[in-house]
Parts: structure tokens; C-alpha cells; sequence
């Protein structure tokens, strides 16, 4: 019984997918706030919320290493939030994003 606990507890590391995120902002003296996930194995996503009085306007550049860059831009209305998300071909290992927001 205490083998099969060992075991199972040497286990329990890969059952977790989650992956480390670095976000580099650029945020134009607005009151940007942001939260990264790791929506699946090769899927991410960004929640961007603008608590100042002006709408923003948002660029977010995914990037995973070898593959293409996924760029999105996006429209956050003042005291409101938006999503923005990507999913590539591979498996995440590292994902860095860019946000970078001006105001409308």
C-alpha cells in the first residue's frame, strides 16, 4: 500500500498542463490591468480590463517560439473587459504575449 501511494504521488506532476506565461506590456499611461491563462495544452488566453474612462484599443501577440505569432487586436470599453485567445499547433511550453493598448 505504501508503494502504490508513492507511485501515485510520483504521478501526480503530470497530470498538470499548465505552462509558464510572460507578459510584456506597453500600456500608454491607461488603467489597463490584465489576467493570463492556460486555457489548455495549446491554447491560450488573456482577459484585459480597462478601469480608467477612455475606450482602449489592444494589441495582443501570442507567441509560442518556432510557430507563427498569433496577433489580435482588440476593443475594451471604458470599466469593461474583453477576451482574447489563441490556440496553436503545438504544444505550449513557454508563451510569451505582448499587450500593447492606446486609447481610442
Amino acid at each position: 500500500m505504501k508503494k502504490f501511494c508513492c507511485v501515485m504521488l510520483a504521478l501526480l506532476p503530470l497530470t498538470a498542463f499548465a505552462y509558464p506565461i510572460d507578459v510584456q506590456k506597453q500600456l500608454n499611461g491607461l488603467s489597463i490591468d490584465y489576467n493570463a491563462y492556460d486555457t489548455d495544452s495549446d491554447m491560450a488566453s488573456i482577459q484585459v480590463n480597462n478601469y480608467g474612462t477612455t475606450d482602449a484599443i489592444c494589441k495582443v501577440v501570442f507567441n509560442n517560439g518556432p510557430e507563427a505569432p498569433r496577433t489580435r487586436t482588440i476593443h475594451v470599453p471604458a470599466g469593461k473587459h474583453t477576451n482574447a485567445t489563441a490556440k496553436f499547433t503545438r504544444t505550449i511550453i513557454k508563451m510569451r504575449i505582448n499587450l500593447s493598448c492606446s486609447p481610442k
